[in-house]
């Protein structure tokens, strides 16, 4: 294999611009070596600048260690630096040859599950790290079943620290096959199990010379080559309303346009298009693109639709095509992941944020909360503390437009807020999870807001 550590030229922005990209996520327990993996990633492909790496060797001198510790390139703030462990989501952006990256370090800690919600909503990818001397713990689970629930489609099953079990092939593989059964029944599509040691390098973007008896690829050659399905395109068509473009000048007195960026799928000019929710339907006159006017836009380009009739459209709107249009709905099911400190509970009055658009909803009921260890579902537990995952029924006061999680990523999710404060406090997938609750029945409305 040809080596990916090569000195080379920075790539041109022709160059860049003819790449893929992919967005790809980080995720494991603590001390399981996420930043040392992602800094070791970053420095054997010649991704560090300078003065990066210089800094990083001065710090790592001071603390008495021979070579730089290669976890500092991520660990940005000052509590990950003394405690040697991730908090926040850090992102770094890098790019080789063959494709460009966006990588996303989520943290290790129970408490900071919800971080890798926010990591990995977006990403193609997800690598899973485990300790071999660890094995499939808890937290392994936890990071699997979030990776299921956001349809990640690749996800990388990481064994780090090969060095400290003598690099034997028996630990790798019943890791990788526990992983693997466990991943499988969650319905994950791809699973990529990879031996390698982030401290010495082996298997990250080099070949290891201590592990002949694996045949596969590295880190960074998996990541280069695995497939990014980007036929969004092929979606649903749909444009949640920003802004709404009406300058009234002498140059354009008459200008009506519709800006905001296509979530998913293509429009085309002379199409039958609705908007949700009002229903009203007429046709796509035309859409402006970077100032010039084009007959085809697709996701996620950023546009401004014109219409051929004057319809009252906002901010929160949704413009579809007519023949593909979703169904609004009052009543929402969904499957949740719940990111606050505060409690969520049944009754609970929350905003519903989807797209552009935020309603008043109410928590109707909790059918179920998910446990991560046999997969099984505990009914009716009254309410959802920080990184629980469970089911939620919701109504909101104005009818949404939704699809399901499953079939758009962008449009089938949304987040509930606190309309106290503002504060985020549950992330949403609509529709039916990998493992979906039997059904509940109502118990009866409950006071307060009664939609």
């Amino acid at each position: 294999m040809t080596s990916t550590t090569e000195p080379t030229q920075p790539l041109s922005v022709e160059q860049l611009s003819a790449t893929t990209l992919l967005r790809f996520a980080t995720a494991g327990s603590v001390d399981d070596g996420k930043s040392t993996l992602v800094g070791r990633l970053l420095h054997d492909s010649k991704s560090v600048l300078t003065d990066q790496l210089e800094a990083v060797q001065r710090v790592s001198h001071s603390r008495g260690q021979e070579a730089p510790d290669l976890a500092l390139l991520t660990d940005g703030l000052r509590a990950e630096r003394e405690q040697g462990i991730t908090i926040d989501v850090a992102y770094r952006y890098f790019a080789t040859a063959r494709r460009r990256f966006i990588l996303a370090d989520t943290p290790g800690h129970v408490q900071y599950t919800r971080n890798m919600v926010t990591g990995a909503s977006t990403a193609d990818l997800a690598v899973v790290l485990v300790d071999a001397r660890n094995g499939v713990i808890e937290q392994t689970r936890r990071h699997a079943a979030v990776a299921a629930l956001l349809r990640v489609p690749h996800v990388v099953l990481a064994v780090n620290k090969m060095d400290l079990v003598e690099y034997k092939e028996s630990v790798f593989a019943a890791i990788a096959e526990e992983f693997t059964a466990y991943a499988s029944e969650l319905g994950v599509p791809e699973i990529t199990a990879i031996p390698i040691s982030a401290l010495t390098g082996d298997n990250v973007v080099e070949p290891s010379a201590n592990m002949d008896w694996y045949g596969g690829p590295t880190v960074l050659e998996h990541l280069e080559t695995v497939p990014v399905s980007h036929d969004l395109a092929h979606c649903h068509a749909r444009l949640p309303v920003q802004y709404v473009i009406r300058p009234q000048t002498a140059e354009h007195p008459d200008y009506r346009g519709y800006a905001g960026q296509i979530a998913a799928g293509t429009f085309r000019v002379g199409e039958s298009v609705t908007v949700l929710p009002s229903g009203r339907t007429t046709r796509l006159a035309g859409i402006d693109l970077l100032g010039k006017r084009v007959d085809v836009a697709w996701t996620p380009q950023s546009v401004t639709l014109l219409l051929e009739d004057d319809i009252d459209i906002s901010r929160g709107d949704l413009i579809v095509p007519s023949k593909d249009a979703p169904a609004t709905t009052q009543d929402v099911e969904a499957t949740v992941c719940h990111v606050a400190d505060q409690p969520l509970t049944i009754g609970h009055r929350v905003l519903l944020k989807h797209g552009t658009r935020t309603v008043k909803a109410i928590v109707k009921d909790i059918p179920s909360r998910l446990t991560l260890d046999d997969l099984s579902l505990h009914p009716h537990p009254g309410l959802l503390v920080a990184n629980d995952i469970g089911r939620v029924k919701i109504r909101t006061a104005e009818p949404l437009p939704l699809d399901s999680y499953a079939d758009s990523r962008r449009t089938g999710s949304f987040i509930l807020i606190d309309p106290a404060d503002g504060t985020t406090l549950t992330a949403g997938m609509v529709g039916e999870s990998f493992a979906a609750p039997e059904p509940v029945k109502d118990e009866g409305d409950d006071d307060g807001w009664d939609f």
